[in-house]
């Protein structure tokens, strides 16, 4: 198994997004009083070339995003910046890498925040996996009042329903394979959104978790910092929980979206809290 970290392009987010201040509505408004942003954070998709193919694990950023501001969305237009360039979008670094579109298998969506499906149109001919849940809050538009922007999903975007079972997985009440294998398993972490998703690769004697937006970085997961976005905060704490129960129970290597240590821990093999 070779799990690659593609970084499409970069986005900026207020501070209190990363970390979220107080409890309640008032977390979740204090980005938008925020003054501070992040630096530039980068923006990775993941690539698994496993036995059975290669999976996909979110399609990243989309050039169009620089657009974004024509949404009506008061987060979308004043909270959220891009940087991208049509290179650096998924298609085009798969390539260099060998992956060609009918190469990939499937892609799986962590969720459907625009910077996780932005490269969609790259994958016309593969199986797109979406929580059923995620799906239904992000379409039509009540989707795009929440902030998503399902108008500029493919218009041939039909993904097939990532439905979860009730099997527990570790300390995750929810999973399901993703290979006959059984060495990419999806796993239900909710809190960023309520039906987020995170992929859980076992390469043998090292196992790679494909977080998504679950934290913005392995110290806030450690530490059990909620987000500024999450709605409800006993259900992130829980994932929180589960996440570091998770990677102190395995030789784990924590892969967020936007982590600006995750590509090197990838490539250094770092376990979860281990000094670089």
């Amino acid at each position: 198994m070779k799990v690659h970290a593609i970084q499409t392009g970069f986005v900026r987010i207020k501070t209190a997004q990363v970390e979220g201040r107080g409890h309640g509505l008032s977390r979740r408004l204090a980005i938008f009083a925020d003054a501070s942003w992040t630096d530039w954070l980068p923006t990775y998709a993941w690539a698994i070339d496993c036995s059975e193919g290669v999976i996909v694990v979110d399609s990243g950023q989309g050039a169009h995003l620089l657009q974004s501001g024509k949404s009506l969305h008061p987060y979308v237009r004043w909270e959220v910046a891009f940087r991208i360039e049509p290179e650096q979008e998924i298609g085009p670094q798969l390539r260099a890498l060998g992956v060609g579109p009918r190469d990939v298998k499937r892609v799986v969506l962590t969720h459907l925040h625009m910077d996780h499906d932005g490269g969609l149109v790259h994958f016309p001919n593969s199986e797109i996996l979406v929580s059923p849940g995620e799906l239904k809050i992000a379409s039509g538009f009540a989707g795009r009042m929440r902030g998503y922007l399902p108008q500029r999903w493919p218009s041939w975007f039909d993904p097939a329903p990532l439905q979860l079972e009730a099997k527990s997985f570790g300390p995750f009440a929810q999973s399901r394979r993703l290979t006959e294998a059984g060495d990419v398993v999806a796993v239900a972490t909710p809190g960023h959104t309520a039906d987020h998703l995170s992929i859980v690769a076992d390469d043998g004697d090292i196992t790679y978790f494909l977080a998504g937006d679950a934290s913005y970085d392995e110290k806030l997961m450690l530490a059990g910092k909620l987000d500024g976005v999450s709605a409800d905060e006993r259900v992130t704490t829980a994932t929180l929980d589960a996440i570091r129960h998770f990677v102190q129970s395995r030789p784990t290597v924590y892969l967020p979206t936007h982590d600006p240590q995750a590509a090197a821990r990838l490539a250094r093999r770092q376990l979860a809290g281990a000094a670089a």
